[in-house]
Order: structure tokens, then sequence, then C-alpha cells
């Protein structure tokens, strides 16, 4: 009898569609989070650097600062470390033997999330930030027609007024809220529409996560969307603008909104026990007091990603190590799978779903 290796086992069960509990997807990014902060916690080098933002950051520092790289992570992301990663799988530590890489050649936000939203590299189309109209439909917009559903149910909900462009290939498809953006969809959507033209962010294109993150919310409340994606950005705002006091208060912020995202799923009858979460990011950036701020194509190391899943298709895995080398492009064609649709069927699709996140449903095929 031959016997297969258990990861060889994993992706050809991963490849064939077949039964999951996975009714509804949410998809949450963190704009140029570095896999370093996430694994690791409060960086070292960084901590003290008056140049990154740090000079009177004392009590931040204090406060997060722990000896063993799992406890600072525990620190800064504690709900991502002890729920959503112990419940499912995180993906990307390259020093625990795990790599998540983008395979578009410019490693800037724009190809990043058309890889993670179209499941390939499109180099030739799409090289820098241009609001330009992605030129492939994206999974947003072929779950919605595979599944049938209607323009509301199949949402997306950014900073980024970007997103406006990257989110669809045809105008009007899906439902999408992007940038400083008017909406009086409800009373609650009112209130934060009007906050966010009082508070502004130091950026012409990107408005407060917190108006991006409880518009969602109330969208998830009112309307029960199959396919959500949430694309959060101070992240990556603040890591250009060199203030990592900052990007560690954002980050902060990222954890507790997935926190509020996953307490959600879990109180509504519509989600519990049939939604997957999957959460990314668009792009790395430098590890050095050079380069820590930046990325694309001339920076080491911005290359390499992060990507962790929970739900009732993903084993309970905690941290990868010594895994198979996966990419960006795999993002979407695992999206598909979660849903119970063959990834084959997104024509063109690159990339191949992540086995270890289809590891629970593997068993019921």
């Amino acid at each position: 009898m031959l016997r297969l290796p258990i990861t060889l086992l994993l992706l050809v069960s991963a490849a064939l569609p077949g039964e999951t509990r996975t009714r509804n997807v949410i998809l949450v990014t963190a704009d140029g989070l570095r896999w370093q902060d996430l694994f690791s916690g409060i960086d070292p080098v960084l901590m003290k650097e008056k140049a990154a933002g740090m000079a009177r950051a004392t009590a931040l520092r204090e406060r997060l600062w722990r000896e063993s790289p799992e406890a600072r992570r525990a620190e800064l992301m504690p709900f991502f470390w002890t729920t959503l990663a112990a419940r499912g799988v995180a993906l990307g530590n390259l020093r625990r033997g795990s790599s998540v890489a983008v395979t578009n050649a410019y490693r800037v936000s724009y190809p990043g999330y058309s890889e993670i939203l179209t499941g390939r590299a499109q180099d030739d189309a799409i090289r820098n930030n241009d609001a330009i109209r992605n030129p492939t439909p994206t999974v947003l917009e072929f779950l919605r027609a595979k599944l049938g559903l209607g323009k509301s149910q199949v949402a997306l909900f950014a900073s980024w007024s970007v997103f406006d462009f990257i989110g669809e290939s045809q105008p009007g498809t899906i439902t999408i809220n992007a940038g400083y953006r008017e909406t009086g969809a409800s009373d609650r959507a009112r209130e934060l529409s009007a906050l966010q033209f009082e508070a502004w962010t130091p950026w012409d294109e990107v408005r407060h996560d917190y108006v991006t993150l409880e518009l969602a919310l109330d969208y998830l409340r009112r309307e029960k969307p199959r396919v959500l994606h949430i694309a959060l950005g101070e992240t990556d705002d603040w890591a250009h603008d060199r203030r990592y006091d900052r990007v560690l208060t954002s980050i902060q912020y990222f954890d507790s909104a997935l926190r509020r995202i996953w307490e959600f799923m879990e109180s509504s009858p519509d989600y519990r026990g049939q939604t997957s979460l999957v959460v990314t990011s668009d792009h790395g950036r430098g590890s050095t007091l050079a380069d820590w701020n930046g990325h694309g194509d001339k920076v080491k190391g911005a290359e390499q990603i992060w990507v962790a899943v929970a739900g009732p298709d993903t084993l309970a895995q905690g941290e990868a190590a010594n895994s198979s080398a996966l990419h960006q492009r795999d993002v979407a064609p695992t999206i598909v799978e979660l849903l119970g649709i063959d990834y084959r069927d997104y024509r063109g699709v690159a990339g191949h779903p992540i086995p270890q996140a289809l590891a629970a449903s593997a068993g019921r095929r």
C-alpha cells in the first residue's frame, strides 16, 4: 500500500472540492504589517530609536517589552495569539521555517492587494499604486456570481480610497466603501460618515481605521454579507512617516479589531460555527534601521508576508513551523475552497489552496 507524506495528503485533499462547513468568509488585511512584529512583538532594534518616534514612548516600550519573542508578541497582539492563532493556524515566521511570500515584482500595496484578491500577480498591468481599474475580476466578484449572491452580500470596507479600483473589475458589482466616502445607510453609518470629515488623518487618501472598522461592523449587523473584506491601513502609513510608536499602537488597534470581529462572529447565529476568518497583509518591509519603514522591489525582505486562518474547516495548529513555502496568490483559492467551490473554477488563478487552512475539511472528504 502506498503511503503518502502528510503534507502531500493535505495538498491533494485541499485541491479537491468537497464538503466544508464554511458558509461565510471574512478577510481582514493590515497594510504593511511586518512578519517580524507579528511573530516577535516590539522590535529590540527599533524600540529605543528617536528617529523612529520612540523618544517619548517610554511607557509604551515598558508595557510591551518582554525577554522572549513569544511573550512580546502576546503583549502586542493578545487576541491574535491567545485565540485566533490558537484555534487556527498562523504562517510566515521565517525564523521557524515558515515562509509566505508575494510573487508580484513590486512589493507595494496595489500589486499586493490585487494578488490577494485575484490569486495571481499582474505585473504587466499593475506596477504601482496608481488608481487604475483592476483588469481581472476579483475573487469577490467571482464568488458573487458563483454563489448567486446579491450585491449587498459581497462587500469591501477599506481605509484607502484606491480600493474602489482594486476591489472590482466591473464598477458596481459588489458593495464598496473606501476612503473618505459619505454614507447614509443607517444612523450609525451617518454618524461615522460625519466623523471621518471631522477627524482627518495626515493622509489625503486614507481615513482612520476606526471609521472603516465601525462601518464594516455596522454593515455586518445589518446586511449579514456572505463574503466581506475589511482592509485597514494605518499600520503602513505611520511606518512611512517613521513613527514606530504609532505603528505599535496601530497594530494593537488591529488586534482589537480582530477581537471585535471574532466576538461578533461568535455571538451571531448567522456566523457562529460557519464562518472562516482569513487575515493577511499586502507586503512586507525592511528589517534594519535604514529600511524598516519602506518596502518595494529594492527593499530586502519586503516580499515576506504572513497569513492566519481560523474557522470550522481549519484545525487548531497554532504557529506553523518547517512548512512548505506558501505565497500571497494562495489566499484567493483558499477562500474559494473554504466555501466548498473548486478553486480551479476561478479562471486563471495561479495560486493553490493553503493545505493547513483546510486540514479539518480534508477529513470529511
